[in-house]
């Protein structure tokens, strides 16, 4: 437990915490490889480099008709319809004097120059006696170019379309799928222990409502961390709950630490005398940072604990053997296992693995980018009293463009984070007044 007589080291800032935390988020050794439907939200672990043009060759934007614009001159233009090419099919060029219709997405043929789409065209039976696919009447002039998307307007042969360290979203699986790749190359997962501290946590279904005796509480910090993990790629290995005393405290990090890359621990930080996280990493290995100038989350904690062998040498009673990750052809039995301890307070373990722990194992899978889109926004509420740590302040949007305030600003009102769009990232020892432009950073950001 900690010791209540030992000075507490000044609050570190932010900005400072999260530098720290990243100068020890060296990328995870070796690669993976899934497929292009199975990749989403990973990293890439190297460029994609286009292999052919997209599209390959001009294409019509539209159903409608091929045309030379200078046969199209004269108002209401009639002109005899010479071919039908549908997308797939290559046509023949396209004579003076002609129209071909053609559907979206076909190859424009060679003589075109315009595609007209079918609403500003009428068709028209074919003369008397005559055979062919009829006439077509241009009802508007059309300029050169209408309606043509350009032979590599989306993508060049040799050109890098997604850049290594890109975590891909839905749209980026859809892009490469359009220059061939059906599978993908990717940074490994970082493997990742979870595990919670705290007697009074109790597991939703263990004990009905009814029945929860006096001091106990749900654990609520289990569920949307291990949610939060797995929308990052990781592969989450759940240690559950741990009893409150130092002796299971060094055994469950030890045990997670030789499997590995972090673990993650809920409660246990602070300085109460049944907080026993911080001594453990202490024993352990080191502690590199403990306590950030940041509300709510001040008692967030980061250390290493060195591997004495691999994390694959001894799997837990009942578990199979993990292979080792490959680093060079050898085994990884070096690196330390990093270790993140969160606050307790639900609202307060939610924004710190956002502000600090997100940042970092994204950082582990050699991420480019590692922080949220922030915007200006209108605060449509006034906060007189300033505070003296950074807040994060739970928010909504309303319908006149602005921001409304949580009227419960606690770490441990957790309906904040789902009545709220995100935080206003507010500046120490400031107030603020309706009206006054704040930074807002939306929880999609975080979570997409």
């Amino acid at each position: 437990m900690a010791d209540p007589n030992t000075p507490r080291p000044p609050l570190m800032s932010l900005d400072d915490a999260l530098a720290r935390l990243l100068s020890h988020a060296a990328p995870l050794p070796g690669a993976d490889e899934a497929s292009t439907f199975e990749a989403d939200g990973r990293v890439l672990a190297q460029d994609l480099v286009a292999g052919l043009t997209v599209p390959p060759r001009d294409n019509s934007a539209m159903d409608g008709y091929a045309v030379r614009s200078a046969d199209c001159a004269a108002a209401n233009a009639v002109l005899q319809v010479a071919q039908r090419i549908p997308a797939g099919i290559v046509g023949q060029p396209l004579a003076a004097g002609t129209a071909a219709r053609i559907f979206t997405g076909a190859q424009v043929p060679d003589g075109a120059d315009a595609v007209v789409m079918q609403e500003d065209a009428e068709a028209l039976p074919a003369e008397d006696g005559a055979q062919g696919l009829g006439r077509v009447r241009i009802r508007q002039t059309p300029a050169a170019g209408q309606h043509i998307r350009r032979a590599g307007e989306d993508v060049q042969a040799g050109s890098v379309v997604l850049s290594r360290g890109t975590r891909l979203t839905p749209q980026a699986l859809g892009l490469a799928a359009s220059i061939g790749f059906a599978r993908l190359p990717l940074a490994p997962r970082p493997r990742v222990a979870l595990l919670s501290t705290g007697d009074e946590l109790v597991m939703p279904g263990d004990v009905p409502p009814e029945q929860m005796p006096p001091g106990a509480i749900y654990n609520s910090n289990r569920f949307f961390m291990r949610a939060l993990l797995q929308r990052l790629g990781c592969e989450v290995q759940d240690l559950g709950l741990v009893p409150d005393r130092l002796d299971a405290t060094l055994a469950a990090l030890s045990a997670a630490a030789a499997r590995n890359d972090v673990v993650i621990t809920t409660g246990g930080v602070s300085v109460g005398e049944e907080d026993h996280v911080r001594a453990a990493v202490e024993t352990l290995g080191t502690l590199e940072l403990w306590s950030v100038a940041m509300k709510p989350g001040k008692p967030f904690a980061y250390g290493s604990i060195a591997r004495q062998s691999s994390r694959r040498d001894a799997p837990s009673v009942g578990t199979p053997p993990v292979p080792p990750r490959q680093a060079g052809g050898g085994m990884d039995v070096s690196m330390a296992c990093h270790v993140c301890g969160l606050p307790g307070n639900p609202v307060s373990s939610f924004m710190t693995f956002m502000l600090l722990v997100r940042p970092f194992l994204l950082a582990l899978q050699g991420a480019v980018a590692l922080a949220p889109p922030s915007f200006e926004m209108r605060a449509d509420f006034d906060l007189p009293r300033a505070d003296r740590r950074r807040e994060f302040l739970r928010v909504r949007c309303n319908t006149e463009g602005g921001l409304d305030l949580f009227p419960n600003q606690s770490s441990g009102v957790l309906t904040s984070t789902v009545w709220g769009d995100g935080v206003i990232d507010h500046p120490a020892g400031r107030t603020i007044a309706r009206g006054d432009s704040v930074r807002f950073i939306p929880f999609a950001g975080w979570l997409g």
